[in-house]
């Protein structure tokens, strides 16, 4: 008699208002198996797994944990099943530390005292062995996306958990990061843990998964062998339909310079040394320039720099003639839209309905409010509805949905159908593909090779390596701080752009030595 699978879900449906997020759905994780969950943005994945980890109660079918049927009311019940998950927006206190937020829950006291200092050596531990470095002391709100990710993480392995879910563990990974993860995911399976792993990423399937189980739009698709299914068999039961994987686009047509960045030097939150180190470059119309680089080299900061959202130390930003040094960030606005690199921080007021989301830096013009300052509801209604349909944004509830209740694909895509549909000369794009289905990036890729061939200048900010060599026209390379090549993506190989990436080779011109290093 075979093996009882480690994890069971038996006719699983879970609904929510105006949709249903799982219908009837059958997953069967067996024992030391690295399990994907495919499916296009809003297919229900995330929903299935927050109803395993007790976040969510489905309203028909049943859980089996080692072939007897289990209920899950709330996370705890599924720590102590020995369930642990990375969610792809992180559970984190922000204004706690690394370290607290990793043992918060399951704190060692002795006489109603914290002991740290176990928790230390186990935690530093985990680090070392898994390859997951971080600064247990660092505060949440101070530390990068990917840290962030990695502390999620070892929030899992500290808890010993044996049934790992990984929701989207690497839209936020470098490269080199992601490559690390799956190493850590096959070690993890080589001591008998059973992985869960929801990921759009059909390179990272049949890198590390032995079976796939496909869902699209709430339903059950089939489950297959990874080893005997190819990347265009498994994108089409994803989302109905062959999906171009190259990227397609004319000779650039590069006009006038939209935006041009002299000097910049932006402080770091982190530690006391400049995050921005003296940057200069420009962005014309008519072409998509992508800054690429490991994660944490100065991108976030620059970005910050460009859009006001933290003022220069030094340094001059000209954007279409006009000096916006030291401009408002509204006053920016009017010129420059802002895909931003986390969502929820600062792309969406999560608690909002979806129609307010999409006129968020525009309410206040007269197509959206009366001259007796008024909202005009049905014009922001309209607006809405258009850019859903346009960008293909699923919501239960479509206008009045709450952004919070959406799926995390479908919040991007918002924010994207907002940012490209305003007046703007210059596009800052940061991460824009981030925890999107092949489809919606291919439409993603379509949108801002759109812009570039409408005379917009873009400026990509992206750690998809995939990405950098296809989408831009020119691609400048940050390490440390400092923008260390420039290169052009039809004449380069990955390998080259990594040893920029890696700060191991500098660019003719654009290094601060001016020489060509190896």
């Amino acid at each position: 008699m075979d093996a009882p699978y480690a994890i069971e879900m038996v006719n699983i449906t879970k609904r929510f208002p105006g949709i249903i997020a799982n219908d009837n759905i059958t997953l069967q994780l067996k024992r030391g198996e690295i399990h994907a969950l495919l499916g296009e943005n809003g297919a229900g994945k995330s929903t299935l797994m927050s109803v395993l980890f007790g976040l969510y109660q489905a309203e028909e079918g049943v859980i089996k944990k080692d072939g007897k049927e289990v209920k899950i009311n709330d996370p705890n019940d599924a720590n102590d099943l020995g369930i642990g998950m990375v969610h792809q927006h992180f559970k984190l206190v922000q204004c706690f530390t690394v370290l607290e937020n990793i043992i918060l829950g399951v704190e060692t006291t002795k006489g109603g005292v914290l002991q740290m200092d176990e928790a230390r050596k186990k935690v530093m531990d985990l680090s070392e062995k898994y390859g997951l470095q971080v600064d247990p002391d660092a505060k949440i709100e101070d530390i990068t996306v990917g840290m962030q990710q990695r502390t999620e993480i070892l929030k899992m392995l500290y808890r010993d958990n044996e049934i790992l879910i990984f929701d989207e563990p690497t839209a936020v990974l470098t490269p080199q990061e992601i490559d690390e993860l799956m190493q850590i995911m096959k070690n993890l399976r080589a001591e008998g843990k059973s992985i869960l792993f929801i990921t759009h990423k059909l390179n990272e399937i049949k890198a590390v998964a032995d079976r796939v189980t496909v869902l699209r739009r709430g339903k059950y698709i089939g489950t297959v062998d990874v080893a005997s299914t190819s990347k265009e068999e498994m994108s089409r039961m994803m989302v109905g339909r062959d999906v171009n994987m190259v990227v397609e686009k004319e000779p650039a047509k590069i006009g006038d310079t939209i935006l041009k960045v002299e000097n910049m030097t932006v402080a770091s939150k982190v530690h006391a040394n400049n995050a921005v180190k003296n940057v200069s470059f420009e962005v014309h119309e008519g072409e998509i320039v992508c800054i690429a680089g490991i994660d944490g080299n100065g991108q976030t900061e620059l970005v910050y720099g460009l859009t006001g959202m933290e003022p220069l130390v030094d340094g001059k930003i000209t954007l279409c003639g006009e000096d916006i040094t030291k401009a408002s960030i509204r006053q920016r606005s009017k010129l420059l839209s802002h895909i931003p690199e986390d969502r929820h921080k600062h792309g969406l007021v999560l608690d909002y309905p979806l129609e307010y989301n999409m006129v968020l830096q525009r309410y206040y013009q007269s197509e959206f409010t009366s001259k007796a300052g008024f909202l005009k509801r049905p014009a922001i209604r309209a607006y809405s509805e258009r850019l859903e349909k346009e960008h293909d944004v699923r919501s239960g509830q479509g206008p009045v949905t709450i952004a919070r209740a959406m799926s995390g694909g479908n919040q991007q895509k918002a924010i994207i159908a907002r940012e490209i549909d305003k007046d703007h000369k210059l596009l800052v794009a940061v991460q824009p593909t981030r925890g999107l289905d092949v489809g919606a990036i291919e439409g993603v890729h379509r949108n801002l090779i759109k812009e570039r061939d409408n005379g917009r200048a873009v400026l990509l900010i992206s750690l998809e390596l995939e990405e950098v060599m296809n989408v831009p026209d020119r691609i400048l390379v940050m390490y440390e701080g400092e923008i260390v090549g420039e290169l052009d993506p039809k004449k380069t190989t990955v390998e080259e752009l990594g040893l920029y990436m890696a700060g191991a080779k500098r660019n003719v011109g654009v290094a601060a030595e001016g020489k060509e290093e190896s």
